[in-house]
C-alpha cells in the first residue's frame, strides 16, 4: 500500500494545540480520514479518533449539553470527529464545547455538506481555522513514485484520488474511479439538498464535463439540459459546494477589449470528468486530450492554492480579438500566465506581455508540467 505524504499535513500540524478548532474539508475519498488518523496517532493514548457515522457516537451529541460529548473527550488533548457533517446542529454543538472545554483540540472533517447543509461554519466563526484537502497533486504523488510518461498519463485519464493513484492494474483503477464517480460524487448534494430533478442535476454535470476548455453560457446550460438558468445557477453553487468542480472567471483590466463576466469550469478531479464521458478510450487517441490536459492543470493550480494561506487567484485571460491565455494567476501583484499545450511548441505571449509586462509566462506541456507548477512565480 503507497501512503502518500500530504503537503497540507504540516499546516494543520502548525495549527495544533493553538486555541482554534481545526476544520477540514475535502470530497469524499479524498485523504481527510487517513491523514487526521495518521495526525491523531502521534498523540497515542491522548488522541482519540471517532467516525460520526456510527450510532453509538452520535448520541452523545446533544444541542446545549457539552457534558454529553466528555466520554468520548475527558483525558484526551485532541479528538478527530470525522464525518461531523452528519450530526444535526454540528457546528452549533462542537462551539458549546468549545467555549465550555477549550482545552481539549476538536479536528473536525467532513465532505460538501458541512457547507451544504451550513451547520459548521457560521456557529463556528472565529474559533475555527478551515483547511481544503483536495484529490492528490502531482507533488504528493511524485515523493512517493515516479512521474514517468505512463503514469502522468494515467493520471491525465483516471485522475488523482488516493484510492485510484494506489491501484496497481487498470481495472483497479476504473473500478475506484467508477466508484468514486457514482457511489460518492452526488452523495452530499442529494442527502443535503432538495434536488427536485435528478436527472436534470446529472445531465448538467455531463454536459459541464463535455465543456473543458471551453466558455460556459448558462443559458445553453439551461437549454441543453431543459430547465431555467436559475437552476443552472444554483446547481452550480452545489457542485462548487461538494467539491465537483471550479469555475473559473475571467481576468480582466480593460473591459473594452477584455473579456469579463464569461467562465470556464475545471473539475477538481479529471479522472471523475473521464468517468462521466469516455473511461476507456486511451490517451494517445482522444481528441479531447488537450481539453483532458488543460482540466488537469486547472486542478493542479487550484491544489497548489489550497496549500497556502492566501491562495492566488485563479483566473483565464481572453480578448475579444480571440487572444487567450488558459490560466492567470493573481497572487497580490504577481500575475502569472500559463498556456496548456499537449505538445512542446512555441507560443508567442508579445500581447498578453505588452498589456501585463511585469507578469511571467510560460507554456505547460506535458514534458515540463513538473518543472513549471514546481517553481510557482516570486511574490
Amino acid at each position: 500500500m503507497i501512503i502518500f505524504k500530504r503537503t497540507l499535513e504540516e499546516r494543520i500540524r502548525n495549527h495544533l494545540f493553538k486555541k482554534d478548532m481545526i476544520v477540514i474539508f475535502g470530497p469524499r475519498q479524498a485523504g481527510k480520514t487517513t491523514l487526521v488518523k495518521k495526525i491523531i496517532a502521534d498523540l497515542a493514548e491522548e488522541g482519540a479518533y471517532y467516525d460520526c457515522q456510527i450510532a453509538d457516537i452520535r448520541k452523545h451529541f446533544v444541542v446545549g449539553a457539552p457534558d454529553a460529548l466528555l466520554p468520548l473527550t475527558k483525558g484526551k488533548k485532541a479528538v478527530v470527529f470525522d464525518e461531523a457533517q452528519t450530526i444535526q446542529n454540528i457546528g452549533t454543538i462542537l462551539k458549546v464545547y468549545h467555549d465550555t472545554y477549550p482545552g481539549t483540540q476538536i479536528i473536525a472533517t467532513g465532505s460538501s455538506s458541512f457547507d451544504l447543509a451550513n451547520k459548521i461554519v457560521e456557529p463556528m466563526t472565529g474559533r475555527a481555522v478551515e483547511f481544503t484537502l483536495l484529490p492528490l497533486s502531482l507533488a504528493e504523488i511524485a515523493s512517493a513514485k515516479p512521474i514517468t510518461t505512463d503514469e502522468l498519463h494515467s493520471l491525465l485519464l483516471y485522475g488523482s484520488y488516493p484510492r485510484v493513484v494506489g491501484s496497481e492494474t487498470i481495472s483497479e483503477k476504473e473500478e475506484a474511479i467508477k466508484s468514486i464517480a457514482t457511489n460518492y460524487l452526488y452523495k452530499d448534494v442529494f442527502t443535503y439538498e432538495a434536488i427536485r430533478n435528478p436527472k436534470i442535476f446529472e445531465d448538467l454535470v455531463k454536459a459541464l464535463a463535455l465543456q473543458v476548455g471551453s466558455l460556459v453560457s448558462r443559458n445553453e446550460l439551461a437549454e441543453t439540459v431543459g430547465t431555467t438558468r436559475a437552476t443552472i445557477d444554483r446547481y452550480l453553487r452545489l457542485l462548487e459546494q461538494a467539491f465537483i468542480i471550479k469555475r473559473v472567471y475571467a481576468f480582466s483590466t480593460n473591459p473594452r477589449t477584455e473579456i469579463r463576466k464569461a467562465f470556464k469550469v475545471i473539475f477538481t478531479d479529471v479522472g471523475v470528468r473521464n468517468a462521466l464521458v469516455d473511461i476507456v478510450t486511451p490517451l494517445s487517441s482522444r481528441g479531447d486530450r488537450g481539453g483532458i490536459f488543460e482540466n488537469f492543470v486547472g486542478s493542479e493550480l487550484l491544489k497548489i492554492g489550497t496549500n497556502e494561506i492566501f491562495a492566488p487567484e485563479l483566473m483565464f485571460w481572453r480578448t475579444r480579438s480571440g487572444m487567450e491565455m488558459d490560466y492567470i494567476t493573481k497572487h497580490g501583484r504577481t500575475i502569472a500566465g500559463y498556456e496548456c499545450k499537449w505538445g512542446a511548441q512555441d507560443v508567442s505571449f508579445k500581447k498578453f506581455l505588452s498589456l501585463y509586462p511585469e507578469a511571467k509566462a510560460e507554456v505547460i506541456h506535458p514534458q515540463n508540467i513538473m518543472d513549471v507548477l514546481s517553481s510557482p512565480p516570486q511574490r
